[in-house]
């Protein structure tokens, strides 16, 4: 059996697909490209797709991550094109591996996000940022299915900046662009969770709700205090392709594989 995992977007309008939306529209997909899945055991048996920590819904994604089981080898690339031709503008599968290492999930550890404050100054985005960071703990409340909850929203977030968009604004109208990278914590802390907090810390209140994208996810680095491509360890581990002189392709082991 053979695993390819993929990235995929969520842009414009399709942002507010939910991720049961997804999930259908993905089935389609595979089903339109021909791809030999894997299906699992009992009376409803399903196609083997792993989902990865999905994007809340109305919210944009440049780095959405799943992993597929084939019962037929298949060219990642090749695989890659026919799926994003099979969906929608807008839902698109930009990468795609065989699956050589183990736990995909264990690599999401952290997000960056950006959020467009359309109507807010930047210099006010700036202040709030540095009340939001200065503060121990910031306190917001989410109601969930149990009621509503309170969390401190400050412990997730290992990085915030106000970026002034500069040339990018529409027209004389504000507007600020926070860039945001949150560990993957348990109670989840969302962008709307840091946004309730930036009102709490410094009454930020945009007058229209925030643009928001997520533009990686992925180990997060605590040294350098990036995130990862979670896929690059999967490449690294592939065996490098040669040629010799008779044109012949030869596969070698990855560097510092050491031998079985």
């Amino acid at each position: 059996m053979q695993r390819i995992r993929l990235r995929y977007t969520k842009r414009g309008r399709l942002r507010f697909t939910s991720h049961r939306d997804f999930q259908r529209a993905f089935e389609r997909a595979l089903r339109r490209a021909e791809v030999p899945m894997a299906y699992s055991a009992g009376f409803t048996p399903h196609p083997k797709v792993s989902y990865a920590n999905a994007a809340p819904t109305g919210t944009g994604s440049e780095a959405e991550f799943l992993e597929i089981a084939l019962t037929e080898p298949r060219d990642p690339d090749t695989l890659c094109a026919l799926l994003d031709a099979s969906l929608p503008d807008g839902l698109d599968i930009t990468d795609a591996v065989e699956a050589r290492t183990s736990g995909l999930a264990d690599r999401l550890t952290a997000s960056v996000w950006e959020m467009r404050l359309d109507g807010v100054p930047f210099e006010e985005a700036e202040k709030a940022v540095a009340g939001f960071l200065g503060a121990e703990t910031v306190e917001v409340q989410r109601r969930t299915k149990n009621g509503m909850r309170t969390f401190d929203a400050r412990a997730a977030v290992a990085g915030l900046e106000a970026v002034d968009p500069g040339a990018d604004r529409p027209g004389d109208k504000p507007c600020a662009i926070l860039r945001l990278v949150v560990r993957h914590v348990t109670p989840a802390v969302r962008p709307d969770d840091v946004l309730s907090g930036l009102r709490v810390v410094a009454d930020l209140a945009p007058p229209v709700p925030a643009a928001v994208t997520r533009l990686a996810q992925g180990l997060f680095d605590e040294e350098s205090g990036t995130v990862t491509d979670p896929l690059a360890p999967d490449r690294e581990a592939a065996p490098a392709v040669l040629l010799t002189a008779t044109g012949t392709a030869v596969a070698t082991a990855p560097e510092g594989a050491g031998s079985a």
